[in-house]
């Protein structure tokens, strides 16, 4: 396993992969790898015959200073779990070799970043979109690989690639869980016992969701329903629980069986800010 600081040290390893006709999988990460950043690996070895995962804590998708300070390292423990996984390159860039001057350039994604996420974390999807952009031109992936926990995000790149015709192909990776039910993040080392426990009311919020409206109850009654649940819940704070189109992300007033459909969460537990969401029509 090689690892590389620079777009110009990667640059000699992408040309002798593409004079040897060698397939590049790509999987962006900020580090804190945990079984769910496993699973996207797993997938780009099954795909690609070169395997090039980043970890990059990119400060301009957050909204937050805190939260941007806070957020987890452990570079060698990621290292050793990447080594295991027999991953061909991992690019480590500091922040000054990838934003060499403050970027002057804004993406503005239209109605998709004014909703959910981009609601509350106001020029968090720029700041994504740049990211991406530049890690996609200096590793050259021909896969690029993404969980499906940060489905607004996925919907987000997939409009980069799409409007800048990228010759990239995005695959979106199930989300993996604990075995309880909560979904993987790099975020979830922060909770206190507690807070975790808690957390829980993620998941079985849309779990429960998804059982009434399947039931045909009517979604104001449960979304209400949900809200009612949260305020009953220490620790917990909604931000928003949202039934969405899967890919324009408009929120639908009503549930229609006929109509893709997910249900997308927020929530803080303590200050700890965690996502998920649930296919209901997929």
């Amino acid at each position: 396993m090689q690892v590389v600081h620079t777009g110009a040290d990667w640059n000699k390893y992408w040309l002798e992969s593409i004079k040897n006709d060698k397939s590049i999988g790509f999987v962006p990460t900020m580090g804190a790898l945990h079984e769910g950043h496993m699973d996207l690996v797993r997938k780009a070895k099954a795909e690609s015959e070169i395997v090039v995962v980043s970890i990059f804590v990119n400060p301009t998708q957050f909204n937050s200073l805190e939260d941007f300070n806070n957020y987890p390292s452990t570079i060698d423990e990621d290292l050793d779990k990447l080594k295991n996984e027999h991953v061909d390159f991992v690019f480590i860039p500091n922040a000054d070799s990838i934003y060499i001057e403050k970027p002057k350039l804004s993406i503005n994604f239209g109605d998709i970043e004014t909703v959910l996420e981009g609601a509350f974390r106001p020029g968090h999807f720029n700041g994504v979109g740049i990211v991406v952009s530049k890690l996609f031109n200096i590793i050259k992936p021909h896969k690029a690989f993404f969980g499906q926990k940060d489905l607004q995000q996925t919907g987000i790149i997939r409009r980069l690639v799409k409007d800048l015709s990228m010759d990239v192909q995005l695959v979106i990776v199930p989300t993996r869980r604990e075995e309880d039910g909560l979904a993987m993040s790099s975020r979830n080392v922060r909770l206190s016992p507690e807070e975790r426990e808690h957390a829980l009311i993620l998941i079985n919020s849309l779990a429960k969701a998804k059982q009434e409206l399947l039931a045909s109850k009517p979604w104001f009654e449960v979304q209400n329903q949900i809200k009612y649940d949260f305020e009953e819940m220490p620790s917990a704070s909604l931000e928003y629980f949202e039934l969405i189109h899967p890919e324009s992300f408009a929120s639908y007033p009503d549930f229609d069986a006929s109509q893709k459909s997910s249900i997308c969460v927020a929530a803080y537990l303590g200050k700890i800010r965690l996502i998920d969401n649930l296919p209901i029509i997929p």
